[in-house]
């Protein structure tokens, strides 16, 4: 029987020997945790991602090798956009390996959500020598949720939304007092998050619990998914563990 990680009280869940070495990682690398956290589950598939990521990374290279930092990082996302004039998809694409797939795909036209954008640009941006992160805002565009792109710089943020052609240097996020800054782990734990979500309007609980369970050991003040697991563990019946996680909200 595999082994078993405990990530909260009451929530138990199975863990493949990829994952063991992701949740014990000190520090972690995007692309290898979002493919593991994407549903990659063997050492040779994770290889062969990795592969392709460095095959994009090779095409983009000779556009990004001058010029300061936030140079490189515009003409990032210029070469993204202008290979894909038409990438964004709301609920498209969030795993890494799909996203990865419809940007190397010459007949894919759209490539991902805001967060499998986000997650390939940052993948990119760090392999480029950028030191990127995210924003995640409970509510933008009038849509709730929203993860983007930032590159900070002394003094100056630079906001990447990646959803849009003109997204660099995106100022309508600047003031919004809602900002969470979020790193690697993070960013890796919305997969996990996503995942959920989706198998909890599946109807399949249990799956979604387990799901929000590790996006919550990967950030553990990721206030949304202690609520869709409480909500989802109520739906269960395990009113006690429920009434943990929406405790949390109050």
């Amino acid at each position: 029987m595999p082994p078993r990680l405990c990530y909260t009280e009451g929530v138990r869940l199975k863990s493949n020997s990829l994952e063991k070495e992701l949740f014990s990682a000190a520090q972690l690398d995007l692309a290898w945790g979002a493919l593991i956290a994407s549903g990659v589950k063997n050492s040779v598939d994770l290889d062969s991602y990795l592969a392709e990521l460095n095959k994009l990374y090779q095409q983009v290279a000779p556009e990004i090798t001058t010029g300061s930092k936030l140079k490189k990082a515009e003409a990032l996302f210029d070469w993204l956009w202008a290979n894909k004039p038409c990438r964004y998809l709301y609920q498209g694409n969030f795993r890494l390996q799909d996203v990865l797939n419809a940007q190397l795909d010459p007949s894919a036209e759209r490539v991902g959500n805001c967060l499998g954008l986000t997650v390939l640009y940052n993948v990119l941006a760090q392999r480029c020598g950028l030191d990127m992160k995210a924003v995640y805002l409970e509510e933008a565009h009038g849509r709730l949720s929203h993860v983007f792109s930032t590159f900070v710089s002394g003094n100056i943020t630079t906001d990447v939304d990646n959803i849009f052609p003109f997204g660099f240097d995106f100022k309508d996020h600047l003031d919004n007092p809602e900002r969470v800054l979020w790193g690697n782990s993070e960013l890796i734990a919305d997969i996990y998050h996503s995942i959920g979500w989706a198998l909890h309007e599946q109807g399949k609980l249990e799956g979604a619990v387990l799901n929000y369970s590790k996006a919550i050991r990967l950030n553990p003040k990721y206030a949304k998914a202690y609520l869709n697991r409480g909500i989802a563990l109520s739906m269960l019946g395990r009113e006690d563990e429920a009434r943990r996680d929406l405790e949390k909200q109050v």
